[in-house]
């Protein structure tokens, strides 16, 4: 086993054959840590965003706060209960995708793709950086060195996903469930304290006065509207990662699409309840921030301005009713709220690679995009999503006012299209449908659909009104670059496959003659070996080609060409330049157009090492004439591999790899 190897066994784990797919399958109890910590995540970040936006309005604004979230778990509640339809109709995994493909058409289809893929990445991006956001409470060390941070934590959960689907569920499930709890403790402690007991609890932000960007306290009208609507689509943001579930349902054990359902019921439930618990008791404790970008500001009671925003909405609240009697408890909401934001990431680590692997199974991605690693995960889509993520990361420099602009959009196309299939499959569906139990069922689920719809596609124009001018276009950009990359490389793939099709008038003719060149460069057992297969392989001529660089060794070559006598001519081309590719290239390319239908079979030696710091050392000017040689119709490369000693230890890895039942070496 080489370094290369070996490395990749330690960080990856043995290899699964496929006969094993079902021991990657998860539990319920994995599975909602795995696709629900995204959609779970969101109650840390969400309210913030709220509540940022919100002072664009002043101090006005904080008085709809628990409004606008109550808002958003309704919608919440009813894109859950829609896709609990999606995963009974289309268990396959396809979700979104499936659904508008089968009932919207291509078009459609391609749409979804886009949006979702564009979206995965923007939770990835967004999740981490709030993550670190979050950290800077009990780390104060991050500031300054947050896109560092985001980096190395999308490169931990890329290795950990890279393990397989259960192996990071069971790594993510402790953590996702104690940020469960705390958060349930938090809100319960909190509205106890402040309802039963009649406690007055004030947050660290409660005496300051917050400022509009424009030094106003008030503002009314249109200009409270629009503030209200954009906290509203911001506060949305907690709805991605459902939709993730309904593309993992062939992640889950069987009865699969019973038990994504019961996932997808039981993430409605705490995700709701989590919400408008922590709205509710922001509201109750007073709990303002600011958008610092936009020159929102506080003035503390002495008047001063105060113009960098406080701490998150989680760790004024957990400060707040843990403070002065349980400090430990501060640290594990803002320990557990750091680290279900970086796992949040680990949903799209799960979607975007199964979507991908479905567009390229339909050929609008690249094939390799299908193709499981050896753990059964697609390791492919995963580096490809953390490539990508930190790219965004890198470019936004981790702040998460600013990606979450880009964000929700690509969810809310996919939600509305998908519904909008949905109402179509339930109205085909129920025209072959005579059995009266299940008509009413197909009936119940469109109107739960129809609601969804027409709900989703009114969060959605709201985003796009709300956003666009704030960075929702750059996101609608890449979807529609997306869009047109993937039609371009289906085209492709339909193209060369028309193109290699056999039919009926498919040349099959024999070639003519098979015109035999072997490259030449030294007299030795390597070129030995070559001119005895091109003998073997009988073809009706066949000439050694000795490119001349320097006179004396070209004197010696043909001197030893002779002495050995392998019974084929040497012919000796000048090379004027001192180089040994384009005079060869040129003689091949001559000897084919002398008869089209001639084919030229060029037999090149090559030597086979054994450490990767040998394949510097060798073979570069085989590769670069094979490389051309390639293009050239009717030019047949043939190379004759010959194993230096150095090799040994590849061919013993080769021979014991193909033992039955003998495991690799270093494998666990």
């Amino acid at each position: 086993m080489n370094i290369y190897s070996a490395l990749k066994r330690v960080i990856v784990g043995r290899r699964l054959s496929n006969e094993q797919m079902g021991e990657t399958l998860l539990p319920k109890r994995l599975a909602l840590p795995v696709f629900a910590s995204d959609a779970l995540s969101s109650v840390a970040y969400a309210p913030d965003e709220i509540l940022i936006t919100l002072s664009l309005a002043g101090m006005t604004g904080y008085m709809f706060s628990w409004q606008i979230g109550v808002a958003v778990a309704v919608v919440v509640g009813v894109v859950v209960l829609s896709y609990r339809q999606t995963v009974h109709a289309y268990p396959t995994g396809g979700g979104d995708y499936e659904v508008a493909s089968a009932n919207l058409g291509n078009r459609s289809s391609l749409i979804v793709g886009s949006a979702l893929l564009v979206d995965y990445v923007l939770t990835v991006a967004v999740s981490v950086s709030a993550g670190v956001l979050n950290a800077r409470v009990i780390v104060p060390s991050v500031v300054g060195h947050e896109v560092a941070v985001a980096i190395v934590v999308i490169v931990l959960l890329a290795l950990m996903n890279l393990r397989g689907v259960r192996e990071s569920g069971a790594f993510f499930a402790f953590p996702t469930y104690i940020f469960m709890a705390s958060m349930f403790l938090m809100v319960g402690i909190g509205l106890f304290r402040i309802l039963v007991l009649d406690q007055p609890l004030a947050s660290e932000t409660a005496n300051l006065t917050v400022m509009a960007p424009d030094g106003s306290l008030e503002p009314v009208g249109w200009v409270l509207i629009a503030v209200m609507a954009r906290a509203f689509s911001s506060g949305c943001a907690a709805l991605t990662g459902v939709e993730a579930i309904s593309n993992g349902v062939p992640s889950f054990r069987p009865p699969k699409s019973r038990n994504a359902a019961s996932v997808l019921g039981m993430l409605g439930v705490i995700a709701i309840s989590l919400l408008v618990g922590i709205m509710v008791l922001a509201h109750l404790t007073q709990v303002r921030l600011i958008d610092e970008l936009t020159g929102a500001h506080y003035i503390d009671p002495d008047g001063n301005a105060i113009h960098s925003s406080a701490v998150t909405v989680t760790g004024q609240l957990a400060r707040v009713v843990f403070g002065d009697w349980f400090v430990p408890g501060v640290f594990i909401v803002v320990i557990s709220t750091v680290v279900i934001l970086f796992l949040a990431a680990n949903t799209a680590f799960n979607g975007f690679p199964s979507l991908a692997s479905i567009l390229a199974r339909d050929a609008y991605l690249p094939r390799q995009l299908h193709s499981r690693g050896d753990r059964l995960a697609y390791s492919n889509g995963i580096v490809t999503l953390a490539i990508t993520a930190i790219a965004l990361i890198w470019v936004f420099d981790a702040s998460v006012t600013s990606l979450i602009q880009l964000y929700v959009v690509g969810v809310f196309i996919s939600f509305t299209l998908g519904q909008i299939g949905m109402i179509r499959h339930w109205s085909r569906a129920l025209t072959t449908q005579t059995d009266r139990r299940v008509r009413r069922r197909m009936h119940r689920s469109r109107i739960i659909n129809t609601i969804g719809a027409g709900l989703t596609g009114l969060v959605l124009v709201v985003v796009l009104i709300s956003k666009f001018t704030h960075g929702a276009w750059l996101a609608l950009v890449s979807m529609a670059v997306m869009y047109l990359m993937m039609t371009f490389i289906r085209r492709h793939y339909e193209a060369v496959k028309e193109e290699v099709e056999l039919d009926e008038d498919s040349d099959r003719a024999l070639p003519s003659r098979v015109r035999g060149v072997v490259l030449v460069q030294h007299v030795n057992l390597p070129t030995a070996k070559a001119v005895a297969f091109a003998r073997a392989s009988r073809n009706t001529s066949l000439v050694g080609v000795l490119v001349a660089l320097e006179e004396e060794e070209t004197a010696q070559v043909v001197k030893d060409w002779n002495t050995e006598d392998f019974g084929v001519q040497l012919k000796v081309i000048a090379s004027p330049y001192r180089e040994i590719t384009t005079p060869f290239i040129r003689f091949v390319s001559e000897m084919r157009t002398e008869n089209p239908r001639d084919v030229v079979a060029v037999y090149i030696p090559e030597f086979v090492v054994g450490h990767w710091w040998e394949q510097v050392l060798h073979n570069q000017t085989a590769l670069l004439i094979r490389t051309r040689l390639h293009f050239m119709p009717g030019v047949m490369v043939i190379s004759v591999p010959y194993q230096l000693r150095s090799s040994k230890l590849a061919r013993e890895r080769a021979r014991a790899a193909s033992r039955p039942g003998r495991r690799t070496p270093g494998a666990r």
